[in-house]
């Protein structure tokens, strides 16, 4: 069985600097819809963090709105891991 198939929530964040202040939520959902996000990030390309209390915080966000501010720190973490990531990548 997938990874992602056992995990129970899942969140998505989009981070377009010239379109807004901070990352805004772009899916979000458990269960079933969790492992399908998951999958969709895996076949993009696109890494995953696990992070149980920030996913909590997260999908109480409802779609389209920014995280709140008392993420910010723990979010900012995973873009650096995210761009550094990238770079290796070319």
């Amino acid at each position: 069985m997938p990874e992602h198939t056992k995990i129970k929530k899942a969140v998505a964040l989009l981070y377009d600097r010239k379109e807004s202040q901070a990352p805004v939520v772009a899916a979000s959902g458990q269960g079933e819809l969790a492992g399908k996000i998951l999958k969709i990030a895996e076949e993009a390309g696109i890494p995953i963090q696990e992070d149980p209390d920030l996913v909590e915080v997260l999908a109480r966000v409802p779609l389209g709105e920014e995280i709140p501010a008392e993420v910010y720190q723990a979010v900012a973490e995973i873009l650096v891991f995210v761009y550094s990531l990238n770079k290796s990548r070319g």
